[in-house]
């Protein structure tokens, strides 16, 4: 059953939205409420010591799923159904989603989303693959919205699974490019967690460093345990004691917080570039050691300017941060909204849920607002949308609009990266039903 969105979205946020109506073949028309939804299962860590991460998606998905569902729901032959969104806790490990994943596939929801993790997102796929095949009454599409292991759309590639955000290389790759600039940077540290992901964020620094700064030295590269560490001093040390400048991390969470945290009391004042410093505690846990140093790349900021008019974009921030205004809950990423307002569009193109229809329609497909386009490869289910690397700025210093968190901290474009600018060759070889 379709419950009724606990928060009433306002006029001033339907009118703030009106920049999606040339993505979305959806018109004002209220769903009919006699429909059955079309549900979305988010397989997330909602318990454990990122529960906060799992948290704050949670929130983006709901927001995109209201502003889907304020604009009239998803157009099917029979009428406008509404989207609703199932959430199943796999307290962040790889048995626990599987076991979600055949709770979701049981309540025969047509539609798997997660991210945060991309030891999770190739089990998930491997276990899709194969239900897929065994059920295809019952098929199931796999939506990742942060899952950044490059061989989910490489070798580990599925008719099944479309990625929503820039894959590690890619996002690896902005970095550099910035860093190919920074000739104060004589010395690198790696530093990340040992998983999937982090493996592949020092293997891919190694790799673009050694073309790009061909002179910078890594004095270290360390893998930690995901998720336990609570004291990070022990690996600041180390960092000291290599006597690098800069560090190049893919740490998130908890894990990134605690990381800046012990390097802010140690004193130590380096370069950090990141692929997540801009959210969940990050900025305030920096403060102003983080002011000029420290890096993050995303999609979307909330500063974003880059020669365009930033107001759409600016209402976009602003209504978000109108259903969801504790400084806590202010985590947005672009990337979440483009996933379910794509697949609508894709739902409506198809004019069915069935999972290849869907999937047919995805592929290829385009978004474009007044300040975002991206377009889904079709040869390996990979987005292609800008990258912005961000600077750290201080609010009350000028030059930002927002700070993020309420932490008095924000972040100014550095460097923009068209979306043609973030392609990378692809070596998948997609087996199609």
């Amino acid at each position: 059953m379709f419950h009724r969105s606990r928060h009433l979205v306002s006029a001033a946020l339907v009118g703030a939205l009106a920049f999606y109506a040339a993505a979305s073949p959806a018109s004002a028309a209220p769903a009919a409420a006699n429909l059955p939804p079309i549900r979305l299962g988010m397989i997330e860590g909602m318990s454990g010591p990122f529960a906060n991460a799992g948290e704050a998606v949670e929130h983006n998905i709901r927001f995109a799923v209201e502003q889907v569902n304020a604009r009239g729901g998803v157009r099917l032959p029979d009428g406008r159904h509404p989207l609703a969104l199932t959430v199943f806790d796999s307290k962040q490990g790889v048995e626990d989603a599987l076991l979600q994943l055949r709770q979701l596939t049981d309540q025969k929801i047509p539609f798997v989303l997660e991210g945060n993790s991309s030891a999770v997102a190739g089990a998930l796929v491997e276990a899709i693959n194969k239900h897929n095949a065994r059920t295809p009454d019952n098929r199931v599409l796999f939506l990742n919205y942060s899952a950044v292991d490059p061989a989910l759309t490489n070798e580990k590639c599925s008719f099944w699974h479309f990625r929503f955000d820039a894959n590690a290389d890619m996002r690896m790759r902005a970095l550099v490019e910035v860093i190919k600039g920074d000739r104060q940077a004589k010395s690198v540290y790696l530093i990340g967690q040992d998983y999937s992901f982090g493996q592949q964020v020092a293997k891919a620094a190694r790799r673009q460093l050694e073309v790009a700064r061909p002179d910078i030295r890594i004095v270290g590269d360390e893998l930690h345990p995901i998720g336990k560490i609570k004291d990070f001093a022990p690996y600041i040390a180390k960092i000291r004691a290599s006597g690098a400048d800069t560090v190049i991390t893919g740490n998130w969470g908890n894990d990134l917080t605690l990381l800046v945290k012990a390097a802010k009391e140690a004193g130590l004042h380096l370069k950090f570039y990141t692929f997540y410093a801009n959210s969940l505690g990050a900025p305030a846990a920096i403060g102003d050691a983080g002011v000029g140093t420290v890096r993050a790349v995303a999609e979307w900021h909330p500063n974003v300017a880059d020669g365009i008019s930033h107001s759409a974009s600016d209402a976009f921030y602003r209504s978000f941060r109108q259903r969801y205004p504790q400084p806590k809950d202010d985590y947005l990423f672009l990337r979440m909204d483009v996933m379910i307002d794509m697949l609508a569009a894709a739902i409506e193109k198809a004019q069915s849920t069935d999972a290849v229809a869907v999937a047919r329609a995805l592929e290829g497909a385009r978004f474009k607002s007044a300040f975002h386009e991206a377009s889904m490869r079709a040869d390996d289910h990979q987005l292609i949308q800008p990258l912005y690397v961000a600077v750290m700025q201080k609010l009350a210093d000028g030059g930002i609009r927002f700070d993020n968190e309420g932490s008095g901290y924000g972040f100014r474009t550095e460097r923009y990266l068209a979306p043609e600018a973030t392609v990378m060759p692809t070596t998948c070889k997609m087996q199609r039903p």
